[in-house]
């Protein structure tokens, strides 16, 4: 008797005949079957509407293209944004339903909606303009994993932009240190004892981005020491980040944007802090960071 119904139900919607074509650029993104969609015991009438939103979202999640903000590249390069783009779901349902209401098959262009990205070339020529405050720390570049490290890190903030009332995350921005992403083990401090760890180096990382926003007046949400003294910073002036555990956050009290620019210079690791030239702020005093450096760890990853 099923075997039956099934054969029945095939027969009022031939393959064929009965299937919405979602085109896109020109050419086939999906096909699907007007039967897909009918609510027992209706005919094609009435429309299954669990069943529409669950393709809704499919369509959506395939069409989805994020955008890519605007960055400065090392050589100083302006690198141009990209927009992205996502379902238009209000247009994308009426064209649907006139798809599906009407007889046939039938066709259309999948609606698009464009995804402008938060960061521009305008927008970053704009904060290039003045160094509001700069900080260095120094290691040694013979340790080749720890200074891989380092690179990772400072190119995972370089370019990043806080714009006003914005919190930063250290953890957030920079993500989980893995192997996959490329980190080594170097030294690191596992509670309050030396060892070795995926991603060691990373808070000298986060330690010289602090003392550059801190000098900028930013405002510190979240910081945390070490268990013990680390040698690239004066003491308590670091910033220990861990995957799991502390992070470093800092939100941008000021009337324009920060830029954070990062990079890796030999045995050094320079962080800038950069804005428009309508920025008010007030510079503050902090001691420069050490050049003798008798050992290197950071705090667990």
């Amino acid at each position: 008797m099923r075997l039956f119904l099934s054969l029945l139900l095939l027969s009022f919607y031939p393959t064929e005949e009965n299937s919405i074509h979602l085109i896109s650029d020109g050419k086939t993104l999906h096909s699907v079957q007007k039967a897909d969609f009918v609510l027992p015991p209706f005919d094609q009438s009435v429309i299954n509407e669990e069943k529409y939103d669950y393709y809704e979202q499919q369509i959506s999640n395939k069409v989805l293209k994020n955008p890519i903000n605007a960055t400065i590249g090392e050589n100083g390069k302006m690198i141009s944004e990209k927009p992205g783009y996502k379902l238009d779901t209000y247009r994308f349902k009426q064209m649907f339903y006139q798809s599906y209401f009407q007889n046939g098959s039938a066709s259309f262009e999948v609606p698009l909606q464009t995804i402008y990205p938060r960061v521009d070339s305008e927008l970053l020529e704009n904060l290039r303009s003045k160094s509001i405050s700069r900080y260095v720390t120094y290691f040694n570049n013979s340790n080749k994993e720890r200074t891989h490290n380092i690179r990772l890190a400072a190119n995972a903030i370089n370019g990043h932009v806080i714009f006003p009332g914005e919190t930063f995350s250290f953890n957030k921005v920079v993500g989980k240190r893995t192997k996959a992403k490329g980190y080594l083990k170097a030294p690191v401090i596992v509670r309050g004892e030396l060892s070795e760890g995926i991603g060691g180096g990373i808070c000298q990382v986060s330690s010289t981005l602090f003392n550059a926003v801190d000098k900028a007046s930013v405002e510190i949400v979240e910081r945390y020491s070490h268990s013990r003294r680390v040698p690239y910073v004066p003491p308590n002036r670091d910033a220990t980040v861990s995957w799991y555990g502390p992070d470093f956050k800092f939100k941008n009290p000021h009337n324009q944007p920060l830029l954070i620019r990062a990079r890796v210079i030999g045995g050094q690791l320079f962080v800038n802090v950069l804005s428009s030239e309508d920025i008010h702020y007030k510079s503050k005093e902090i001691p420069s960071a050490p050049k003798n450096l008798p050992i290197e760890v950071d705090h667990e990853h």
